[in-house]
């Protein structure tokens, strides 16, 4: 994945993609909530700039439009976006796991699959 960050919107396109796999371009317009929805020749050059920023890629031309596939996955972008985030606290995730306790966006069960998840690197580690 290039190194450059996908805005708000770029995020929205790749939710689409991921979801339907590929889709043209008045595809993803139609997909985009309406209340918000920029023009199509907005989305269009969106796209053309997320093409050259490596994340999407023209799979076929059909007719006289080209259909568009995501070429990183949801995971690693979400693995970065994390990553810029704790970047931000000097690779502490204590500040950030408080705050979301604190607003409730952290369950019991979040905390349960997050110790599994600890438990089987820590294994993995040991010689």
């Amino acid at each position: 994945m290039a190194k450059s960050k996908l805005s708000n919107r770029e995020n929205q396109i790749m939710e689409i993609l991921w979801a339907r796999g590929e889709a043209s371009i008045r595809e993803i317009h139609e997909a985009l909530p309406a209340k918000k929805r920029p023009g199509y020749t907005t989305v269009q050059t969106m796209v053309n700039r997320m093409e050259a920023k490596a994340v999407v890629r023209r799979v076929r031309k059909v007719g006289n439009f080209h259909i568009f596939a995501a070429t990183v996955s949801r995971q690693l972008v979400q693995r970065r976006l994390v990553d810029e985030l704790l970047a931000l606290f000097n690779g502490r995730s204590q500040p950030v796991m408080a705050h979301m306790i604190e607003s409730g966006n952290l369950t019991l069960e979040d905390v349960k699959e997050a110790e599994k998840t600890l438990r089987k690197l820590a294994r993995k580690e040991k010689p």
